[in-house]
């Protein structure tokens, strides 16, 4: 059966929009700008295709400043015209709709596993989708097939399992897919020993996306 519903999403994580800011008469209008995660004093917007983080009091980044920014609006400066940015408003007209989100609809095996393909840093891994697990979890020789150097990039630590404390290297994932998502940075843990047997798709991974019920499907939808 798949585990426990996945737990509240901590409300110091940047909450991801869906925003398209365009202004109006910009000599680089083309430019696609979308507006992906608020905190105060910060903002992380993706500038075609590409994240970058801005900061209150930091200069211009490829003409995007930012004058202040909390968790439900932003005032942002874009090639010197500053506009004030709001949840799911979109502005000005002329650019490019939002492409389709991409989706992921995974159904239950005989035994009433969740199991979805993708892969970690370019290394195919069938992934067992684990709603209870608080980050993406696997053992030592996978973590070795996938190239992850954990004993000297991670952290050491140790985690509770069902077989007791086990030791534990912490680290973060350069790019996680699952079908057409894909998650950059993602955290993660390696496990000393031979458990998990599957690699245990986390919430490091599932927390960032919305997910859906349909019927016994279980939808992953990129945000």
């Amino acid at each position: 059966m798949l585990p426990r519903d996945r737990a509240s999403m901590n409300p110091l994580i940047p909450l991801f929009l869906c925003l398209v800011l365009l202004p109006a008469g910009s000599a680089q209008a083309q430019r696609r700008i979308v507006v992906k995660g608020l905190l105060p004093g910060m903002a992380v917007v993706s500038l075609d295709g590409r994240e970058v983080v801005l900061k209150k009091g930091q200069k211009a980044v490829e003409g995007l400043r930012l004058i202040d920014a909390d968790s439900r609006k932003a005032v942002i400066e874009v090639d010197g015209i500053r506009g004030t940015y709001r949840l799911n408003e979109q502005i000005g007209g002329g650019f490019t709709p939002a492409p389709e989100k991409a989706r992921v609809r995974v159904w239950p095996d005989a035994s009433g596993m969740y199991m979805v393909s993708g892969s970690i840093n370019g290394f195919p891994v069938d992934f067992l989708v684990d709603t209870g697990a608080t980050l993406i979890a696997m053992n030592e020789a996978q973590a070795r097939r996938l190239g992850i150097d954990y004993k000297l990039e991670g952290k050491p630590g140790h985690t509770s399992t069902a077989s007791g404390i086990a030791q534990t290297w912490y680290v973060v994932l350069r790019e996680v897919r699952v079908g057409d998502i894909r998650l950059e940075n993602v955290p993660a843990a390696v496990i000393k020993g031979s458990h998990p047997s599957e690699v245990l798709l986390g919430n490091s991974f599932l927390n960032r996306l919305k997910m859906e019920r349909h019927g016994q499907a279980l939808e992953l939808i990129q945000r």
